[in-house]
């Protein structure tokens, strides 16, 4: 296999986290590239792309000559709080409220910063949040589930009647339906973090619905669907079809190796792959079987789509294949010409991911590029594409095709189908441009 690096690798500058402020937001575009371009150079230390990637002392790097102290010294013991944090020098990498939302009493929403992460799997403290009704930490010894409705016995399970059960282990995403939300209105944010940041990917620990279903009995020629009710205070309730509920839907109480996180549903929240987020019910109190949808008002009112015609599309539960090029992207500085490694993240709500092509043109010419294993349903595939930049403007896109066929539309023809008055449920293929000065920024292209 021929070395992708022979070439000198070019540098990337991460994004400042700090930029994307109140201030920040409300200057005109010059004066927010001015104030961009200040904030790489106090960030970098740097202000020309040509400054040399080894800038050392002709006698050799001191860093590799010089042992450091903490090659000669004694190092931290054992954690003392027993449990670990990352490194002080990650600690900018955090989840983010975006300036941009309104804020009704308290924080709805946290983007996960997409930006980055490697592989598939979503650090337990960096998932994203979206709350109805703000996150409790609930006793998990008073806590207690319920079955009824269409079934033989109705049942109420403790958690210690849960996790004393058989259980499975699965890797999904969870995507909010709102995710990409923004880009419907052209509001251009600037970083994946706020594009596409209300996205995780955990493996998930618990028990498969249908096991209980038929535990409790359940009327199969009557049942049709399910509701399934959290116990926070906004009363969220949300129909799933019976088809869903008996395939993979889990009640899961494990993320990522460990118990829930509060701000995930602890001690107990529904997990439907490939459905959006809003049905994976936190705080999961009730199942009820019932035979026709329930119309809930976060069905009714709620996640459903405003179609050219005035007409809402309801139900629209299924995340449609995606993909973003999480590096390099907006915010981010190409310092150098030379090789760069183009990564990011497909996903598809109807099976696995089957091709990601990468355009460097603005969706003029297409390649392939690699999927990382591993390749499963309804779950985060990671994609590289070996890419040389040769210091011109460039136009950075993904395309994705899952398992059943479909393909990643452009922002077009998603709007010739679905108009511009949405919210939700917007796949369409995200533009990062590379300008010649090696700013990232995102643009929409026709």
């Amino acid at each position: 296999m021929t070395n992708p690096i022979a070439s000198r690798p070019g540098r990337l500058q991460k994004a400042p986290e700090f930029f994307l402020t109140k201030d920040a937001m409300s200057l005109s575009r010059d004066d927010r590239r001015t104030f961009l371009r200040r904030a790489f150079a106090t960030a970098s230390g740097v202000t020309a792309m040509g400054a040399t990637a080894n800038a050392f002392a002709s006698d050799g790097d001191p860093a590799i000559l010089k042992l450091p102290a903490h090659s000669t010294g004694l190092g931290a013991p054992v954690a003392a709080k027993g449990y670990g944090t990352p490194s002080k020098f990650e600690e900018n990498l955090q989840r983010r409220e975006s300036p941009g939302l309104t804020r009704v009493s308290a924080a709805s929403v946290s983007f996960a910063p997409l930006q980055g992460f490697f592989g598939i799997i979503t650090p337990s403290g960096l998932h994203f949040e979206r709350h109805h009704q703000g996150f409790w930490d609930i006793d998990p010894r008073e806590h207690r589930f319920m079955i009824n409705g269409l079934v033989k016995t109705p049942k109420v399970f403790t958690m210690d009647d849960l996790m004393r059960l058989p259980s499975i282990s699965r890797m999904y995403f969870i995507e909010c339906g709102a995710n990409t939300g923004m880009e419907w209105g052209n509001v251009a944010v600037p970083t994946v973090q706020y594009t596409h940041g209300m996205l995780s990917c955990c493996e998930y620990t618990g028990v498969p619905l249908k096991w209980l279903l038929d535990d409790c009995g359940i009327d199969l020629k009557k049942a049709k669907y399910i509701l399934a009710e959290g116990a926070d205070g906004s009363g969220m309730t949300r129909t799933i079809n019976l088809a869903n509920a008996l395939d993979d839907v889990m009640v899961a109480y494990g993320m990522n190796g460990e118990m829930l996180r509060p701000e995930n549903g602890y001690p107990l929240r529904l997990v439907v792959p490939g459905v959006q987020g809003v049905s994976w019910v936190k705080y999961l109190r009730r199942i009820e079987v019932g035979d026709m949808p329930y119309a809930t008002k976060d069905e009714n009112i709620h996640y459903v789509d405003l179609l050219p015609d005035g007409m809402h599309r309801s139900y629209t539960s299924i995340q449609e294949v995606k993909s973003v090029i999480t590096s390099p992207s907006g915010g981010q500085v190409l310092l150098d010409k030379g090789f760069y490694a183009i990564t990011g993240i497909a996903w598809s709500g109807r099976g696995k991911i089957r091709r990601i092509e990468i355009s460097t043109d603005g969706g003029k010419n297409w390649k392939d590029a690699r999927l990382e294993t591993p390749i499963l349903d309804k779950c985060l595939t990671r994609f590289n594409f070996n890419w040389t930049w040769n210091g011109s403007d460039a136009i950075l896109q993904s395309r994705a095709t899952d398992s059943t066929g479909h393909i990643q539309p452009t922002m077009t023809a998603l709007r010739a189908v679905r108009g511009s008055r949405s919210t939700y449920h917007n796949n369409a293929i995200q533009s990062w441009l590379v300008s010649a000065n090696g700013e990232v920024s995102n643009v929409r292209v026709a």
